[in-house]
């Protein structure tokens, strides 16, 4: 009779449970839809028809370029100012604004996307009130308005970042 004592490979495993792997599996699957999906998220723009109500609204303080067009969603702004008046262009249309006087841009559609797929909708309005002058730039405040509620990182998604778009 020998005393041999018999050597066992550790388990291939090494210890982690089957729970374990699927609930590692299930959370790398979460990460990477979600990375996806921001990735792919869009904001496609279009005008509307409806002339509905608008309840819900954000309001952000926003500069606008003298002389460079900006475009908010699909809508295409220029200003030039003078004094304190300002000259705006909106989508071809020109309209004077004196200090504290606004500016309702016509209404429009959104639909927003993820990965191809819609996921929410809503029609919207601008609508701009002169501030006047900051340095180089058209000062406004700019609100948005919305038939459905939008989270605000939406929102934030039509204002172009060079507008330096402040929540008021």
């Amino acid at each position: 009779m020998t005393n041999a004592i018999e050597k066992k490979d550790p388990p291939s495993d090494a210890g982690w449970s089957t729970g374990t792997k699927i609930a590692i599996g299930v959370v790398a699957l979460i990460v990477v839809i979600t990375f996806f999906a921001i990735i792919t998220l869009t904001v496609i723009v279009l005008d509307t028809q409806n002339g509905g109500s608008f309840p819900y609204s954000t309001s952000y303080r926003v500069t606008l370029p003298d002389g460079e067009p900006v475009t908010i969603g699909a809508t295409r702004i220029l200003v030039v100012t003078y004094g304190d008046e300002v000259l705006t262009e909106v989508d071809g249309v020109k309209e004077k604004l004196v200090v504290g006087q606004e500016r309702i841009i016509s209404p429009h559609y959104a639909q927003v996307s993820t990965m191809g797929l819609p996921v929410m909708d809503t029609d919207f309005q601008i609508t701009l009130k002169y501030l006047g002058t900051s340095g180089k730039n058209a000062l406004f405040d700019l609100t948005i308005r919305t038939s459905d509620q939008i989270p605000e990182i939406l929102l934030r998604r039509l204002i172009p970042p060079g507008m330096n778009a402040v929540p008021v």
